[in-house]
């Protein structure tokens, strides 16, 4: 399964691909230790990299829904809890064909073990059977939610939930943490949606409308007509509900961190939301990685992971929602 991925990863991202060709993308799967990589200095980490990764099982499997990407790997810390819980959505451009949950399983399990559970949501994407809209959005906020169905058998801190995606999942992130600003006549409403603590946005937009229209990022021109189902002019309603930067101000803790060298999503459209938030009156922060491209913020491996870590973490432990 892990060779599929790669593969389709170099088809579906060949712009960002090719930028690799020089010397990023491996011939043949690294053995890594946290804080070593077989890459020449300045060389940025791949996508097969981060496959390459191991990770443990989680702790269960359980299915928040009747279809085959509704599902979530559950991955509980040592001690009697209750546990602060980071729910993690992968990326992969809204597009099914591109990555699943899998790669996000290291990240998970390093999280894990520094006392968080972790909830690594599967969800539809483009291409799946319901994905795109509304299903995409519909399936990772219902995930978040059916954190208050498990919540007593696994001892979690529904009071301490913080959400973090990468890339498309970054915007999905962010996009969970405002949907309770959603109108009740919007596609995408849902009744009393779980409160959030903070949202850490790795590598991801908020404004869907300004990164379609982006022609830096390597997720193709019309995957964000795809995902909504026209372009702004056609749809604008959509481009108002499934974008976060729109629904500001989100009422909760921000951090977006960015790689300066990213060549996927360009760093600028994390900072855009983060300004336009604290403009809102959000309590927002971007973090900038000098040396990082677009896979080092989710790779343990990394020396960039440890300031991601650290986000992640600490806003897990001591934030709670505020109540309206």
């Amino acid at each position: 399964m892990i060779r599929v991925f790669a593969l389709t990863v170099c088809i579906a991202l060949a712009a960002l691909v090719c930028s690799f060709a020089a010397g990023n993308e491996p011939t043949s799967r690294p053995t890594v230790t946290r804080g070593t990589t077989s890459r020449k200095p300045g060389m940025l980490m791949s996508f097969n990299e981060v496959l390459a990764l191991k990770a443990a099982p989680p702790t269960a499997r359980i299915a928040y829904g009747d279809g085959p990407q509704q599902f979530g790997e559950l991955r509980i810390p040592e001690g009697k809890g209750p546990h602060p819980v980071v729910v993690l959505i992968h990326g992969g451009c809204w597009l099914a064909e591109v990555a699943d949950l899998t790669y996000f399983s290291p990240m998970a399990e390093t999280l894990t073990k520094r006392g968080v559970a972790t909830w690594n949501i599967e969800y539809r994407r483009i291409g799946n059977e319901g994905g795109g809209w509304p299903g995409t959005f519909l399936d990772v906020g219902r995930a978040t939610d059916h954190l208050r169905v498990i919540a007593k058998q696994y001892a979690l801190d529904l009071d301490r939930v913080v959400v973090a995606g990468h890339s498309a999942g970054g915007h999905l992130a962010l996009w969970i943490a405002a949907r309770k600003k959603l109108d009740k006549a919007s596609e995408l409403f849902v009744k009393d949606p779980l409160p959030v603590a903070g949202v850490v946005n790795l590598s991801g937009p908020g404004d869907l409308a300004t990164f379609g229209s982006d022609p830096k990022h390597a997720c193709g021109e019309d995957t964000i007509r795809r995902l909504l189902g026209g372009g702004p002019k056609d749809v604008p309603s959509r481009y108002r509900d499934a974008s976060p930067t729109m629904l500001l101000p989100l009422g909760v803790p921000q951090v977006c961190i960015s790689g300066l060298r990213d060549q996927a999503v360009p760093f600028g459209h994390g900072k855009a939301h983060t300004e336009a938030a604290r403009k809102a009156g959000d309590d927002a922060r971007f973090v900038e990685l000098p040396e990082a491209g677009h896979f080092e913020v989710i790779a343990p491996t990394s020396d960039s992971w440890r300031s991601v870590e650290q986000e992640l973490v600490l806003l897990a432990l001591r934030t709670k929602p505020e109540k309206p």
